[in-house]
């Protein structure tokens, strides 16, 4: 980690400025009101980026194949836009928890407040379909997938869903004559949605100046580590034309990589995420299963956010973009607090340290190359 003290303006003419979170979900009666203090902010870009983690209806049947479902009141989508985002990825492992119903409620909702959606569509060939927005003379592409997928959530030729890119998982025992010790766990990316994904990019490349992909992936609330896969899939991104990768779903955030110039965010974490426990849920077969992922991991029937303390470490990605590609790559370090809303971090405040640090350790246990320099409030991502 260094520092310096010559900011770049934030923005120029013929410039974008563009921010990116990672998952949100405001399950309250004023879902405004979980952006009240990065409003302010999230409005200053002239394209700014979540994950969206629930469905916006009231309709559906719960899927049996879902673990835990989410969905949220329509004033969830307007509170998006008025907290400043214009594009939202959909592509998720809750796209598809209340059926084609909610599912087509959502998006429709969402489109109804001019916010464009990734990732998800009618048919296989709609959820690929890279979204393209010009802002100030540059066209930026943005395609999202997810490698998180209950069974038949994915879309196809004729079934709705969200474009995949799926992984194979392969467990090898470290002493295969011992029975029942560890395994070493190895994953790869599925061959058809890989070649897909280089296709689609290559497609975007063609009638954009930026393209930047989305990704919902990884292995949750498990520190630092990052799947096999996932560095395939990034390598292979870039390789075939993509400037930037947001990765998401982890619930925490995990490294940083510059590959051939080009930023990988391998976990955003949570930005904006309403949870609070039942008695109920606390007891259930499929939390105490995914509790034990986190060690530090504690119910707390008060809070409005009940995930691992590693949680409330979050930050919003900052990209200065032109016709050229993306010309400066930083983010804002935020910290969530037990209201669930998120708020941004000075240099001043202890907890941005604790940010920087937890990103940099994240990167370095997993051989990332990125770099970190603080310059004034954001922190600065070079190889």
């Amino acid at each position: 980690m260094h520092e310096k003290g010559n900011r770049v303006p934030a923005k120029l003419n013929n410039n974008i400025l563009f921010y990116a979170v990672g998952d949100v979900l405001p399950e309250r009666a004023d879902p405004l009101s979980i952006f009240q203090q990065v409003t302010p902010t999230l409005r200053e870009a002239d394209l700014a980026f979540c994950q969206l983690e629930a469905n916006i209806s009231e309709r559906g049947v719960r899927l049996p194949q879902v673990r835990h479902t989410t969905r949220i009141q329509r004033a969830a989508a307007a509170a998006l836009k008025e907290a400043g985002f214009n594009i939202v990825s959909f592509a998720g492992n809750h796209c598809m928890d209340w059926g084609a119903e909610a599912f087509f409620d959502t998006i429709d909702a969402l489109r109804e407040q001019s916010l464009t959606v990734l990732g998800v569509g009618h048919n296989i060939t709609e959820a690929r379909q890279p979204r393209i927005i010009e802002k100030n003379g540059v066209r930026v592409a943005f395609l999202a997938y997810s490698s998180i997928l209950p069974m038949n959530f994915w879309a196809e030729e004729n079934r709705p869903g969200c474009a995949p890119m799926r992984a194979w998982t392969h467990y090898e025992p470290i002493e295969p004559d011992q029975p029942g010790t560890p395994c070493r766990i190895h994953t790869y990316p599925h061959g058809g949605d890989l070649e897909q994904l280089v296709a689609d990019i290559k497609t975007a490349r063609g009638h954009a100046d930026v393209v930047i992909m989305s990704i919902h992936w990884g292995i949750h609330f498990i520190p630092a580590v990052i799947a096999d896969y996932q560095r395939i899939v990034a390598h292979v991104a870039i390789d075939a034309g993509a400037d930037l990768i947001l990765g998401h779903h982890a619930h925490i955030l995990k490294g940083v990589e510059v590959y051939k110039g080009k930023p990988i965010f391998y976990s955003l974490c949570n930005f904006a995420v309403d949870l609070p426990m039942t008695p109920e849920h606390a007891n259930s077969k499929g939390f105490r299963e995914i509790q034990v992922l986190h060690p530090d991991w504690k119910v707390d029937f008060s809070s409005n956010y009940n995930f691992p303390p590693d949680s409330q470490k979050t930050i919003v990605v900052k990209c200065l973009i032109n016709k050229d590609g993306v010309l400066r790559t930083s983010f804002l370090p935020a910290f969530i607090d037990a209201t669930a809303n998120p708020r941004l971090l000075s240099r001043g405040d202890p907890k941005f340290l604790e940010v920087v640090r937890y990103i940099e350790e994240a990167t370095s246990s997993q051989n990332l190359s990125a770099r970190f320099t603080i310059d004034g409030d954001e922190v600065v991502v070079t190889e």
